[in-house]
């Protein structure tokens, strides 16, 4: 049986403070500008997204994913 390793998103600088929230969408942005150039199978992209997977709520990525659906998504992707 494969050892499971869990991780969380490790310490960016650029958000020292305990609210990541900030973070969170940063991390699913670039996951999303990451993939859009390069592809979902190129690796470098799941960095991005194993850290919005372990910062963001269910919630809030789905509500996202729905709005680059349908066009309304708040930033350029």
């Amino acid at each position: 049986m494969d050892k499971v390793i869990t991780k969380t998103a490790p310490f960016d600088a650029r958000f020292p403070n305990m609210n990541q929230t900030k973070s969170c969408w940063q991390n699913y942005l670039d996951f999303q500008k990451c993939t859009k150039a390069k592809g979902e199978d190129y690796e470098p992209c799941q960095y991005f997204f194993r850290n919005f997977k372990s910062l963001c709520p269910v919630s809030w990525v789905e509500k996202w994913n729905d709005q680059l659906e349908s066009g309304t998504f708040p930033a350029k992707v």
